[in-house]
């Protein structure tokens, strides 16, 4: 194979005068086809050839030259010259955008230079770096042209537009011609037509305000183009992407004499221009609406269901103390606070498992010290929002500066987990509830017949045959004792099984939707936005309606005053210094949990453009808090993997396949805080359907949902996958990054290390002994220096700069 590639710079259109006039020129008089149907290289020149030369007399000639220029001259399926975007991939080398191509050559007969531009109707495969190609690009200048307006130079100027993965976004956009117009151009060309390069015999038509509209797209995105790269990067607010934690620390005058509250102080400056956009940018944009909506009621439904679960957990850890009601006001309350005051609107508050089992380890050590509950729970939550509050003011977020992807991820898994342990747990206690009752293996029976006196069996009258009578004693005796056995229900067990899963089945079916090649894309998208309301709202009504007659199990309901301000009863000294030493606890697992979920909602991956607020984030979080906890309300912080999975639900995506592996790169995501403000409002409105029909939903629906949300949080962790790869054939393993850099062996050590400090994680979340608990957050901290000291003496830097890149 003989090739050469040339790393070619983009167009400066704020300096090159030649780039703005080329769009100028070029767009107003480009050859411009919208969703042709055409999917084979040959197929795809020959219409585009044939409408560029269309009243050329010299046409015939000039379309010869045409492919004998553009094709290799030892394969006609082969582009001779192409400009094609690159990106730089996670461990330092480069991809291929695989989504638009462009194709020039220099003709001696031409006059004048050409362009054209097509919009496939469905992703071609036009060759090994050209898998998934959407827009095509011809251009066509004359032999002797000069330097300024070679081929070279005109491809440049449309490559740098489509090169910018949100304007390919906003040109898919552009509404697609009718279908009556695009019907002429189904049927193939035969042979002939492709060898003489004729003009087809009926080409596309397209619509004319679309092609008006996809025009002015390009000539807008051109300006935009122009006035970013006038002004250095870091001053650019449209264009920037979201940075680390840490990053913007530098961007603060070394001048400033006082540093406490420096962060903060940061992150109101940077995000407080952006506070109104929050809110328009989630009513204006394409597809804006229908994103908001399908988000909110995601949100809705990944929120409140959770709450039911842990407010049933609580009822029971706390003999009602804490139970569902409570815990559907704290997150109402929390969720508006924070989407209306937070920093970074993106994030979730929840009650989590954690908290969950924290609050358990506070009721059984109030229990054995016959504390007042409230009281003792009033000052841990106080102490602990004094302790975020000093963290956010000196800035304690720079120590998560230390925090790589593998801690990130190392966490999220065992979110995941937890989910899965928390939703297990309870399908075996129902299990064991119904199912291996007593009353279903006839233990009962057999108890109350041993109780039975022989004498009743074995009296008869004299008349009588003794062994009848024995045999009519014993089966009055029997049906006597199974009329008083409780009854056995093990079709609950069964039923109970059969909506978990199936729960968990049509909610993946349904985020896997546009995988599949049912329906077209638009539907196929929004069947994946619902996936998880749709799934919730069929097998509730397949459980509490189909199958009515079978006995399930409804989550507890106090009827109670929610809101009640703590009296502090009974304060000593020794609770006040021991509420200290918890609520400190308490913070650090606030302060981890917080800053990994705002890392991964800020990570690069997902393009935000309005800046972090990890210290103004953790100051709400802290306000909030120290509210609840007066009132006696569950506590709440950012949550995996709600949060992630709220970015992902607002984003646009696009798909590259590589080597058949089909993956997904976000294009934009609406910044905004409508979706968490609207799911919060209707989960307060929820209250008012309490018991019913809320009662309605099964538990099993519930942890169903539980197992949903951790299998889509496995999308996208990297240790997931490299878990994965550990039972993969070799052949079979995907061409990224870490596998082309890394060798095997290495990357296979890593993932054990990883797995070595997920198994210690979980070893102490999930302990028996509830005080063993209490050192889960400082087990997190500890996988810090782990990571910087002790691990690169197993495996290179370079190696780990390749599995284990910061954000």
């Amino acid at each position: 194979m003989y090739a050469q590639h040339e790393r070619i710079p983009m167009k400066d259109f704020s300096a090159e005068v030649r780039a703005s006039l080329d769009v100028g020129n070029f767009v107003n008089r480009a050859i411009l086809l919208l969703d042709i149907n055409q999917t084979s290289l040959e197929s795809i020149v020959t219409l585009l050839l044939a409408k560029m030369l269309a009243g050329d007399e010299r046409s015939d000639m000039i379309m010869k030259e045409g492919r004998a220029a553009l094709m290799t001259h030892d394969s006609v399926h082969v582009l001779a010259k192409t400009v094609q975007g690159t990106s730089t991939s996670e461990g330092g080398g480069f991809d291929y955008d695989q989504s638009w191509i462009c194709a020039l050559c220099s003709l001696p007969s031409l006059q004048r230079r050409k362009v054209a531009i097509a919009r496939l109707k469905h992703p071609a495969n036009l060759g090994r770096t050209s898998q998934e190609i959407r827009f095509f690009i011809l251009v066509l200048a004359p032999m002797r042209e000069k330097g300024t307006k070679n081929a070279l130079e005109t491809a440049r100027t449309f490559a740098t537009l489509l090169a910018d993965i949100e304007c390919r976004q906003k040109l898919l956009e552009v509404r697609s011609a009718p279908e009556e117009c695009m019907s002429s151009t189904s049927s193939r060309m035969d042979t002939k037509q492709t060898d003489s390069l004729s003009v087809p015999e009926s080409a596309p038509e397209t619509d004319v305000e679309a092609e008006e509209e996809f025009k002015q797209m390009l000539h807008q995105h051109a300006k935009d183009l122009a006035i970013q790269q006038s002004y250095p990067p870091r001053h650019s607010r449209t264009s920037r992407p979201s940075v680390g934690p840490f990053d913007n620390f530098n961007e603060q005058g070394s001048s400033q004499k006082c540093c406490i509250g420096r962060g903060l102080r940061s992150d109101l400056k940077r995000r407080l221009p952006h506070y109104w956009s929050d809110f328009r940018d989630g009513v204006i944009g394409h597809k804006t609406l229908q994103k908001v909506i399908s988000t909110t009621l995601f949100l809705y439904f990944a929120c409140i269901l959770p709450s039911i679960a842990f407010g049933v957990l609580n009822d029971k850890n706390t003999h009602g103390l804490i139970d569902v009601k409570k815990v559907i006001i704290s997150q109402t309350i929390c969720g508006i606070f924070f989407s209306l005051f937070g920093g970074q609107p993106l994030i979730i508050m929840l009650t989590t498992a954690p908290l969950a089992l924290y609050i358990k380890i506070l009721y059984t050590i109030c229990e054995d010290l016959d504390l007042h509950f409230y009281s003792m729970y009033a000052l841990v939550g106080v102490w602990n929002s004094l302790f975020l509050i000093i963290y956010s003011f000196t800035d304690a977020s720079k120590l998560m500066k230390w925090s790589t992807r593998s801690t990130e991820e190392i966490f999220s898994l065992f979110v995941s987990i937890a989910f899965c342990v928390d939703a297990f747990k309870d399908l075996a206690a129902e299990f064991e509830k119904h199912y291996l009752a007593s009353e279903c293996t006839g233990a009962t029976a057999v108890a109350l017949l041993s109780t039975t006196t022989p004498s009743s069996l074995l009296y008869n009258d004299s008349n009588t045959d003794p062994t009848t009578t024995l045999l009519s004693n014993i089966s009055t005796q029997l049906s006597t004792t199974l009329a008083s056995t409780p009854e056995c229900h093990r079709d609950s067990s069964i039923l109970y099984l059969l909506l978990m899963l199936g729960t968990l089945w049509l909610g993946v079916t349904l985020y896997n939707f546009t995988k599949s090649p049912f329906l077209d894309a638009s539907k196929r998208e929004a069947l994946a936005d619902y996936a998880l309301p749709v799934a919730v709202l069929i097998m509730s009504f397949v459980g509490s309606y189909v199958f009515r007659s079978t006995e399930a199990d409804l989550f507890s309901y106090n009827d109670g005053e929610a809101l009640k301000v703590t009296k502090f009863e009974g304060i000593t000294i020794g609770m006040v210094a021991g509420s200290m030493g918890l609520g400190f606890c308490l913070s650090l697992l606030f302060f981890m949990d917080q800053n990994i979920s705002s890392a991964l909602v800020n990570n690069p991956a997902n393009k935000l453009k309005k800046g972090t607020a990890y210290h103004l984030d953790l100051f709400v979080v802290a306000i909030m808090n120290c509210f609840v906890s007066i009132f006696g309300l569950p506590w709440v912080h950012a949550a995996l993997p709600h949060s992630p999975l709220h970015v992902r639900a607002l984003a646009d995506v696009e798909e590259r396949v590589d080597q058949g592996h089909v993956y997904h790169i976000v294009v934009r995501v609406r910044e905004t805080r409508l979706t968490t403000l609207f799911s919060h409002i209707m989960i307060g409105l929820s209250i008012m359907m309490l018991p019913t029909p809320l009662q309605y939903i099964p538990k099993a629906v519930l942890y169903g949902l539980f197992l949903y949300i951790a299998y889509t949080a496995l999308d996208g962790n990297q240790l997931f996958e490299r878990i994965v790869l550990l039972i993969t054939e070799q052949a079979a393993y995907p061409p990224n990054h870490y596998v082309r850099r890394v060798p095997q062996r290495k990357m296979h050590l890593f993932t054990a290390v990883q797995l070595l400090q997920l198994g210690i994680l979980c070893g102490f979340g999930f302990s028996p002994w509830p005080y063993l608990k209490m050192v889960f957050p400082l087990l997190i901290l500890t996988f810090l220096p782990i990571r910087h000291k002790l691990v690169p003496f197993l495996i290179d830097l370079k190696f780990l700069d390749a599995l284990d890149r910061s954000h």
